[in-house]
């Protein structure tokens, strides 16, 4: 049976090239699929809160960059994103999947 794994990589608008972290994951990496999310309020280990109003929209929204594929294939990509996008919170853990991705 195949094991999976999701990663997460929690990081800031304006604070990590997404634009190059996507395509280094679609098209240098292969990946079966890939999620950003744009959260709308945020804290990390600063404990400066990110957040957004109606008056004012922040260029400093917490963003989630989420993936899975085979736990091989992750484990092989989670330290080439650390080193050549100098991300540091990344957060992965074992999945089930109900219907294997062809």
């Amino acid at each position: 049976m195949t094991q999976y794994r999701m990663v997460r990589v929690y990081t800031l608008e304006g604070e990590s090239p997404i634009d190059k972290i996507l395509r280094f994951l679609h098209d240098d990496e292969k990946l079966i699929g890939v999620t950003l999310i744009r959260a709308i309020a945020g804290y990390g280990d600063s404990g400066q809160l990110h957040t957004t109003s109606l008056l004012s929209l922040s260029l400093q929204l917490p963003l989630i960059i989420e993936f899975f594929d085979e736990e091989e294939r992750i484990m092989d990509v989670i330290p080439k994103l650390r080193e050549k996008f100098h991300l540091r919170h990344i957060v992965s853990w074992p999945i089930e999947v109900d219907s294997p991705p062809i």
